[in-house]
């Protein structure tokens, strides 16, 4: 099953990762939060708004 695991990094800010089943990341906050509190909400909105995004492919796109 995947899981988001909680580091800090080396500013001392928090940040998180999704691990795979293989417990490769497949996913990585991208930013610091200051806080715990910060972080965890990243994740929760994260995992309430991924189950409707939509997949553009920017291969089909023409230029």
């Amino acid at each position: 099953m995947a899981k988001f695991t909680i580091f800090k990094d080396a500013k001392g800010e928090f940040r998180w990762r999704l691990l795979a089943k293989n417990g490769k990341i497949v996913a990585d906050s991208g930013e610091g939060y200051k806080t715990k509190v910060s972080c965890k909400r990243g994740i929760e909105i994260l995992k309430t708004e991924a189950t409707a995004a939509e997949v553009e492919d920017e291969t089909l796109i023409k230029k």
